[in-house]
């Protein structure tokens, strides 16, 4: 059990002692109920020591956790709370506790769509209703980028079901080349988002290559029970480690990529890296040379291009004629006709 909760279980208990005022507590009784406590808990026996009970006491009179509890000593070797009516439990909260809760449930409810987090929803829900009665008309410090009407966004939890419990599903799939959507007996394996858009990783077949599916562009999804599940050990750090997005070209050498930042966006770049093997070339008077070392995909192209005339491509080669060619197709749409 971590140590933090045996504090927390110690407080409770040392708090529930001096609360019952029919019974004088000296500091080895308290320490004797602190090792029940914790015995009940884990199912063995924890000697707490007498330093560790004293410190108990010295943190819960402080404001370090909001306690402030008045604890006093009286006849020089008893306990009590000198407020009888004192409880750490109906501690109010802090402007601070507050703020630090609302922002954890903002991000908590972003996993709303996972069965995983279910059983935390009524909780979420009472901290709220707390924290409505305590505190109202403060808007959200933190806002983070979401999209609820995401096409696909309910398949989240049906996927992630699938590959907790290893089923092969029926998915009918139409991707933007497609004219009609297709369906395929598919392995998954692993769930990824990037760019506020989700993604299933998996196989269509045991021994077939490794394909990502756009969760926005499934039409539906069924179980396959009859199919023997294929596993396979997929670590998406290593996985993912030397591209951009969540294309990952198999057959490809992850290579030396690099590109001219002028320097009004150079910060940018520099405090917000492309990539983690990203590294400083050369600092020119004009901008800076990057370089990163990465699997040429479409999410990389994207990225350049995303910087406009504010980003070169200086190599490979075939990467910036490809750049080149787009923002030449770019230029023509907007050309006077």
């Amino acid at each position: 059990m971590p140590q933090n909760k045996n504090a927390l279980i110690r407080y409770r208990t040392i708090d529930k002692c001096l609360q019952n005022r029919y019974r004088q507590w000296t500091l080895e009784d308290l320490i004797e109920a602190c090792s029940e406590a914790l015995y009940e808990y884990e199912g063995r026996k924890v000697n707490v020591s007498k330093r560790t009970v004293q410190l108990d006491i010295q943190t819960m009179r402080s404001e370090k956790l909001g306690y402030n509890a008045p604890i006093e000593v009286y006849d020089k070797k008893y306990y009590r709370y000198e407020d009888e009516d004192f409880t750490i439990i109906d501690i109010p909260l802090t402007e601070t506790d507050m703020n630090v809760l609302t922002e954890t449930m903002e991000v908590l409810k972003q996993f709303k769509d996972f069965s995983l987090f279910s059983e935390v929803s009524d909780i979420i829900q009472r901290l709220e209703d707390k924290i409505y009665v305590e505190k109202t008309n403060n808007q959200p410090i933190i806002h983070l980028d979401k999209n609820e009407h995401l096409k696909g966004i309910h398949f989240l939890d049906t996927l992630y079901q699938a590959i907790l419990k290893k089923i092969v599903l029926k998915i009918e799939y139409r991707s933007f080349k497609s004219k009609e959507s297709k369906t395929h007996l598919f392995h998954p394996y692993l769930l990824k988002e990037y760019n506020n858009r989700w993604f299933l990783l998996g196989k269509h077949r045991p021994h077939s290559p490794l394909i990502t599916l756009a969760l926005d562009r499934i039409i539906s999804i069924d179980y396959d029970l009859q199919v023997p599940y294929h596993e396979e050990n997929i670590n998406a750090d290593e996985y993912y480690k030397d591209v951009i997005g969540v294309t990952v070209n198999r057959g490809n050498r992850a290579e030396n990529v690099v590109f001219r930042v002028n320097k009004e966006n150079t910060p940018y770049v520099i405090t917000k890296p492309f990539h983690v093997s990203q590294r400083i070339v050369q600092e020119q008077e004009n901008g800076t040379v990057f370089q990163i070392k990465v699997k040429l995909n479409l999410e990389l192209e994207r990225l350049f291009l995303g910087f406009g005339d504010c980003i070169e491509v200086i190599s490979p080669s075939r990467l910036r004629h490809r750049i080149s060619d787009t923002l030449r197709a770019a230029y023509s749409l907007y050309e006077e006709k």
